[in-house]
């Protein structure tokens, strides 16, 4: 059986979707990876055969095209524009993906759960599926907040009332990938429940890399969803250029936005103020392509701005991590044991952010109280009480005795009636 594994092209999706490709394969099992043309290098990297997807309508430098305007936007607007985005490259993919998957002869197919609507393609082709979410969860039963929120937990009535009215005012959001999954499903004559949240999730699998201790206490998933653990195994990354050698040798404090909404150079200046001349820790700022370093104000002599960082390696030698809360780096600071200050900017950060405060293992500072002297407050707390150090040390050890990557192998060998073939070289995969 040859598996495609079709992802989202933003690094946050791909990385962990090719780690979980990678694994399969080292499992002996036929995988091909497709995505835009632009995420050829993520595929290469991680050591996977690659077909792209849509070439004439996104050939090269289309991805930085077409994400360039999010970097600059926050808060509503940004994700407006990101679920708008969704829905445009939707239009394309969801007419070209059946000949990409019969011309790679693809006999099954993992999708992100975040481009919901591209699973009506298998579902049309009577190919089996499963569902994975890279992000968070869209859970849009009401019986928690929706992740575009950073509302706490509150299972109370009013709780509850506050969740259904967290999803009505988000319903224009999805509005425009709704449109065209329904006009894609009349056009082959496929019937789906439209009232059913959960109508294009794969039934034989959904799995979420986020561990279930980080979540909420829920339990109205349907019986196919599946927390595993992060999709984490240290390779098959590009390799980043850094000045290791401006290193001073105290813990790190590393701070990052993410990969999508890096372009907010009062964010990155507002961060180094609010670390300043601290004592005993050096900073380290990942600012992405979109800003020049010289930009950044407020810098301590001893701060290094990149562009971009091994965050992985980084992170190993982090006392704390400043965070824009994208799902991946909080796993990243987890598995390493890494407490957390977040500052979630838009889409499922915010959900990211209250999980965060919900374990205890970070504190947030949201995006409109954003100020030098609330992430010099916050990094006061998190450093100052061994508490957020413990608990993300205990999440460091659940990650670890989980094995969230090998879970989530066996999970799509059992969705798909699958033997792994090598599984004692799986099982050397660094963790």
């Amino acid at each position: 059986m040859r598996i495609a594994f079709v992802s989202i092209a933003a690094p946050g999706h791909l990385n962990p979707m090719t780690t979980l490709a990678r694994q399969m394969k080292t499992r002996g099992h036929d995988v091909v990876f497709s995505s835009l043309l632009d995420t050829e290098g993520f595929a290469h990297a991680a050591g996977l055969s690659f077909v792209p997807l849509c070439e004439k309508e996104f050939p090269a430098g289309s991805v930085s095209k077409l994400s360039e305007p999010l970097s600059r936007l926050q808060g509503q607007a940004a994700m407006e524009h990101t679920f708008q985005l969704l829905a445009n490259v939707l239009q394309n993919e969801i007419i070209d993906l059946p000949q990409t998957l019969s011309a790679c002869g693809a006999d099954a197919v993992v999708l992100d759960e975040a481009d919901t609507y591209l699973s009506l393609v298998p579902m049309h082709l009577g190919m089996p599926y499963v569902s994975v979410s890279n992000a968070l969860p869209f859970d849009f039963s009401g019986q928690a907040p929706l992740c575009l929120f950073d509302s706490p937990f509150d299972p109370s009535p009013a709780g509850l009332a506050r969740n259904r009215e967290q999803l009505k005012f988000a319903e224009p959001v999805f509005a425009s990938r709704k449109a065209v999954g329904r006009a894609y499903a009349e056009k082959i004559g496929l019937e789906v429940d439209w009232t059913d949240p959960f109508a294009t999730i794969s039934k034989l699998a959904w799995l979420t890399q986020m561990p279930k201790e980080f979540d909420f206490r829920l339990s109205h998933w349907p019986p196919q969803f599946h927390y595993t653990g992060p999709f984490q195994d240290g390779a098959g990354r590009k390799n980043t250029d850094f000045p290791w050698d401006r290193l001073t040798g105290e813990p790190l404090v590393y701070a990052s936005m993410g990969t999508m909404q890096n372009g907010l150079e009062p964010v990155f200046s507002t961060i180094a103020e609010g670390v300043g001349e601290r004592p005993g820790v050096q900073l380290i700022l990942s600012i992405g392509p979109v800003l020049d370093p010289q930009q950044i104000r407020s810098l301590s002599k001893s701060a290094i701005v990149v562009s971009n960082a091994p965050q992985l390696k980084l992170l190993e030698r982090s006392a704390l991590c400043i965070t824009h809360a994208g799902l991946n780096t909080a796993l990243e600071c987890l598995t390493r044991g890494v407490p957390m200050v977040a500052v979630p900017i838009t889409n499922d950060q915010p959900g990211v952010a209250a999980r965060i405060a919900y374990t205890k293992t970070g504190t947030v500072v949201p995006f409109q109280e954003l100020a030098a002297s609330a992430i010099r407050g916050r990094i006061d707390e998190v450093l100052g009480n061994p508490e957020y150090r413990q608990n993300a040390m205990r999440f460091k050890r659940i990650i670890a005795e989980t094995d969230g990557l090998a879970r989530a192998a066996q999970m799509l060998e059992n969705a798909f009636d699958l033997k792994p073939e090598n599984l004692s070289d799986a099982s050397q995969n660094p963790v």
